[in-house]
């Protein structure tokens, strides 16, 4: 399964990006997906998941509140959807893939990932 995430970039601290993750496998509508991110010198950490039906998602509490999780089974996407925007939500965004009986939030339960993408968020 080959992941492709998309839409990081420059915002300011208050912001909103819109992250997207697509695959081409058609599998996909089978696989738990979830978001993780690393900044610089600090491991991989888990930012968001979702259940393959997109009935269940789950939350890091550094998130909560401000981040959502969405998938469309049909166009093959996840979409994390990050708002009010924080410094120190800067790092690689990482989508994974995982045929896991639960979405899991360590990263060794996702056995695909995609190459990431920049978030950076200036103060």
């Amino acid at each position: 399964v080959q992941l492709q995430a998309s839409g990081g970039g420059l915002v300011q601290a208050g912001g909103s990006l819109r992250l997207s993750c697509f695959t081409s496998d058609r599998t996909f509508s089978g696989y738990h997906m979830a978001w993780f991110r690393q900044a610089p010198g600090k491991d991989r950490e888990f930012v968001a998941g979702i259940s393959w039906t997109g009935g269940s998602t789950f939350y890091a509490d550094s998130v909560s509140g401000r981040f959502t999780i969405s998938r469309h089974n049909a166009d093959n996407t996840v979409h994390l959807q990050m708002n009010s925007l924080k410094p120190e939500d800067t790092a690689v965004y990482y989508c994974a893939a995982g045929t896991i009986r639960r979405v899991a939030n360590d990263a060794a339960s996702y056995e695909y990932w995609g190459l990431g993408t920049l978030v950076t968020v200036s103060s």
